[in-house]
């Protein structure tokens, strides 16, 4: 790295220290020390975000600390709860672009040497991910940590159990007390959601501290990781490790085999796919297909077992689980350190236990996600076995069609939904949404209502990593890029198998002819601002559904 470099010297640069200075910051760091961006995804308004100042301040001490100057920077942020059952909630997948974005412009006008992203959250992290990638400058991400679970009259509880004791008729009385205790500390709710999945996954694909993404946010560690990590930076640029140099398609790979053992949310296969995009790496449906054969389950964390990411962490982490699946990962792929992962494992004592199992005695014999395809989804949907309840592990049953999550939360509301039925959701994919909307309400009033072990739900949609059921997400192609989920009717007979991977619809192909002869997509739901520019620009889900138009041009 060459912090000598015309862009901070010189007569052409007066400007640019002038505004520097003019920010406090003094001649001879400005010009000989290497500049690093502290990305801060702060937010009062959650309690994911709401901590993150403490934290910055360590990693910036370690910055200055290891000789280099932070220049913290702000980008935006939301909770995914805050939108939970409206409309909003498809703004979460266009998000995580508007975040890349955000870091990326920073980045680049300020031509910073090395980068340090803060994060916690669902696609923000993810979004800071995307963007580390991206700029391909040495940089890595600390994590905000997860919160402890709430106690309510002496019983753990986390925010998903309250979701759905919203629609299961509980008092009013009731659900002001789980308010006021559900949320017990700072930092991203306990359950294996997408932020937790994201967060504990950076750390096998060199974006993260090994080690670190897990540490709880009330556990002081945290702090001193913080700013070790600042040091960290500062030495990495020096070096100019980028992630170009540390992720590979291998360690891609052993992510993935990562996201099986520990039956990751099912939002980690747009991230893995998006973020490999950004590195020119192939990273397809069949590549998880490949390691779902392969790696059951091993991990209890919920929705797939009782235990909290706080009792994971303390468990082992992710560096247990590495270690438990080492015979099937890649261990010659670096490390942030520069360590192999083999050497890395050597010194990693994994002890089994009821939160982390060994290969030999899963908690599963599933994976923790699972491909499927048919002629509903011929290049691949998404379900989380371990979620579905052995009643529903392969069902049948008749088609009730809706257009949005609260129609079809509205019709579950009614009676209007018994066993037997599976509800397809459409037209909330990528494009239709347009956004990719999160289900959250029809799967939670599925389990209020008792439903979810005798009704499915398959849809283009995306769900959240708290949802379980015999849900299916991610059909492709969607319904407004005229997939087969777009010609399903009313009674039309859907037939899933979990266990064999296949999603079909039992309709005559010459019946199905006949109604795409007739099909018309409907008009755009949001034809303005971000949700239509990203319409327009989107990968498909299968393609990781981030807006990278570019990758046409580079294949044709």
């Amino acid at each position: 790295m060459d912090c000598t470099r015309s862009y901070w010297n010189g007569r052409k640069a007066v400007h640019r220290r002038t505004m520097m200075k003019g920010a406090g910051y003094c001649d001879s760091d400005i010009k000989t020390k290497p500049h690093i961006g502290v990305a801060n995804t702060y937010m009062e308004g959650s309690p994911g975000t709401a901590h993150l100042r403490t934290l910055v301040e360590k990693i910036k001490q370690g910055i200055w600390a290891a000789g280099g100057i932070p220049v913290e920077f702000g980008v935006p942020a939301t909770c995914g709860n805050v939108a939970n059952g409206a409309e909003e909630l498809k703004y979460e997948q266009a998000a995580r672009d508007i975040v890349a974005a955000s870091i990326e412009f920073v980045a680049k006008v300020h031509r910073f040497d090395g980068l340090v992203t803060v994060a916690s959250c669902d696609n923000i992290i993810a979004g800071c991910y995307l963007a580390m990638a991206r700029l391909n400058i040495p940089t890595l991400c600390v994590t905000g940590g997860s919160m402890t679970a709430g106690i309510y009259k002496g019983q753990k509880m986390v925010q998903a159990q309250l979701d759905v004791a919203v629609l299961g008729g509980e008092s009013e009385e009731v659900l002001l007390e789980l308010e006021e205790h559900v949320c017990p500390s700072f930092g991203a709710c306990p359950s294996m959601g997408t932020a937790n999945t994201m967060q504990m996954t950076g750390e096998i694909i060199n974006f993260v501290v090994p080690g670190t993404g897990t540490l709880p946010s009330t556990d002081n560690l945290k702090l001193r990781r913080s700013k070790e990590a600042g040091e960290m930076i500062v030495e990495m640029t020096k070096a100019d490790r980028k992630p170009s140099d540390l992720i590979t398609r291998e360690t891609l790979m052993n992510a993935i085999a990562f996201a099986m053992a520990t039956a990751a949310s099912t939002n980690i296969v747009l991230h893995l796919i998006a973020i490999a995009n950004e590195l020119g790496i192939k990273i397809t449906l069949d590549d998880f297909d490949h390691y779902a054969s392969k790696l059951p389950c091993i991990v209890g964390v919920i929705p797939s077992g009782p235990y909290t990411v706080v009792d994971f962490h303390y468990a082992g982490g992710a560096l247990t689980v590495m270690k438990m699946i080492e015979s099937q990962i890649y261990t010659n792929v670096p490390t942030m350190d520069g360590r192999t992962w083999k050497e890395l494992l050597a010194n990693v004592e994994a002890k089994s236990s009821d939160i982390i199992r060994t290969l030999a005695d899963p908690l599963f014999k599933e994976p923790g996600l699972k491909i499927l395809k048919g002629n509903l989804s011929p290049t691949g949907s998404i379900v989380r076995p371990t979620g579905v309840p052995a009643e529903m592990k392969q069902f049948s049953g008749k088609a009730r069609v809706f257009s949005s999550d609260l129609d079809s939360f509205a019709a579950i509301e009614r009676g209007e939904i018994v066993a037997g039925d599976v509800i397809v959701i459409r037209y909330e994919g990528c494009v239709g949404a347009p956004g990719m909307t999160e289900l959250m309400v029809t799967t939670d009033a599925l389990i209020a209502h008792g439903l979810h072990k005798s009704v499915g739900l398959i849809s283009d949609a995306r769900f959240s990593g708290f949802n379980y059921g015999a849900i299916v997400g991610h059909v492709t192609p969607e319904a407004a890029k005229g997939g087969l989920i777009a010609l399903i009717e009313e009674g039309d007979i859907i037939s899933v198998d979990t266990v064999q991977g296949t999603i079909n619809l039992d309709v005559p192909e010459n019946i199905i002819a006949e109604r795409r002869k007739k099909w018309v997509c409907p008009p755009p739901k949001v034809k303005t601002g971000l949700l239509a520019l990203y319409a327009k620009n989107c990968r498909t889900a299968d393609e990781g559904g981030a807006m990278q138009p570019w990758l046409d041009d580079e294949t044709n």
